[in-house]
């Protein structure tokens, strides 16, 4: 059986945060799970090529795979509750009692399928989820992803201190459940892999920190967590960790912040603030999640996103649900680049603002290096693209460039034709 396919479309995608690679009636082509070129005419296609019957999608855009870094599946049911409060109020009124339900499993069977049959649906090919303690709530969740055809990291989550009774794990238990978690997970999925995920470091006390920092290192797992979100609880942190000089800190002594370790770090909205985690962030190399939505709804403040990326910092996007109110990874860049206006007129002047080629970058080439050769249509990188019919909004004489930013500030809704993700469509 041939693996070989030709893709006929508008297509566009990254080469960098600045260049966008804009092709009107191109062709895509395809080996099994990999990209092997994007050709303008048909008598640029290679000869192994020359015989390949080509898939239509003229008229239609055809962009790599959206990437979320940050989004809390069990938090989906109660999306677009509380906008009004700030952080450390709605986890109380909010997150913690829905999260709690987890327990059981079947609850979490039904929550969960409507959480993955959308995430299937929209523009998203991979993804950095948090489930909740629930070891068995969590293999659930991977199982559903598993039989979706996403690709995703998945993180059972650790907390045994500062949270409600019901969500208490025993460091012991916590510690345990989690390398049997890891241990089942490693060795039954293809497409779903562990991630570890101490809540934050309010949530987490010492030992464990340093149990998962061991753990990390021993079995080569990733890294996901929440960073420098808001300011009242960058003072607990401190509060609690007296001995670092910043946030980042109480992460790093455990060796949960990066280097061998891939690690994502959502928010970080104050972390420019300090030189120090700046510094961290920068050379050793941890992804931050920027989740704008999130930001402003629970009124957490505006991140730094054109100084984190001037540094050369990697950031990507993330929903953040149920911070955020929509999976909807076109959302966020539109709210990045309302943010980084917000930014530049309440807190620095001297910013620039963000661009539409940077934002598409960081919701597919820069995000998508987490988990490595994904979100452009270069040579080798894996095959995952959307293809979007955007008629209802293509008013005659547009340019790509204008459609691509009419879809992002209208959102995918209705737009997704096909999904392939590493070759497989979904």
């Amino acid at each position: 059986m041939n693996k070989k396919r030709i893709l006929k479309g508008d297509i566009l995608f990254s080469k960098n945060k600045e260049e966008l690679v804009q092709i009107k009636d191109g062709y895509l082509l395809v080996d099994g799970e990999s990209i092997v070129t994007v050709c303008k005419t048909k008598e640029e296609m290679p000869k192994d090529f020359e015989d390949i019957l080509v898939e239509d999608y003229s008229e239609q855009l055809i962009i790599p795979g959206l990437i979320d870094l940050h989004v809390h599946a069990p938090q989906y049911t109660f999306r677009a509750l509380g906008m009004d409060m700030e952080l450390l109020p709605w986890l109380n009124r909010y997150a913690f009692p829905e999260e709690k339900n987890y327990k059981d499993t079947e609850y979490a069977k039904k929550s969960y399928q409507v959480f993955v049959e959308d995430l299937k649906n929209s523009a998203t090919t991979r993804a950095g989820i948090f489930g909740t303690i629930h070891r068995e709530s969590t293999e659930i969740l991977m199982d559903l992803i598993e039989k979706s055809g996403l690709y995703a990291y998945v993180g059972k989550v650790n907390m045994d201190r500062n949270s409600p009774d019901y969500l208490i794990e025993e460091t012991k238990e916590s510690i345990e459940e989690t390398k049997r978690w890891i241990q089942e997970s490693k060795e039954k999925y293809k497409r779903v892999l562990p991630m570890l995920t101490p809540r934050f470091v309010p949530s987490c006390t010492a030992e464990l920190m340093k149990e998962l920092g061991q753990i990390s290192k021993e079995q080569k797992l990733p890294v996901q967590s929440h960073l420098s979100e808001n300011k009242g609880e960058i003072a607990w942190v401190k509060e609690l960790h007296p001995e670092t000089s910043c946030y980042a800190e109480a992460y790093d002594e455990f060796g949960l912040f990066g280097n061998e370790q891939n690690t994502i770090m959502a928010h970080c909205v104050y972390s420019a603030l300090s030189e120090r985690e700046m510094e961290l962030l920068k050379q050793q190399k941890v992804w931050i999640a920027h989740c704008p939505e999130s930001n402003m709804n629970l009124t957490s403040g505006l991140a730094p996103v054109k100084k984190f990326l001037k540094e050369g910092i990697c950031v990507g996007l993330g929903s953040d649900v149920a911070g955020g109110t929509k999976l909807s990874i076109f959302s966020a860049m539109a709210d990045a680049i309302r943010v980084s206006k917000l930014y530049k007129l309440y807190v620095d002047e001297e910013e620039d603002i963000l661009t539409i080629p940077e934002v598409f970058y960081m919701a597919t080439l820069l995000g998508g290096s987490f988990f490595g050769k994904v979100g452009t249509f270069e040579n080798g990188y894996d095959f995952d693209a959307v293809i979007l019919d955007d008629s209802k909004i293509n008013q005659k004489g547009l340019t790509l460039f204008e459609r691509l930013e009419r879809v992002i500030y209208y959102g995918e809704q209705g737009m997704v034709v096909k999904k392939f993700v590493k070759g497989v469509e979904i």
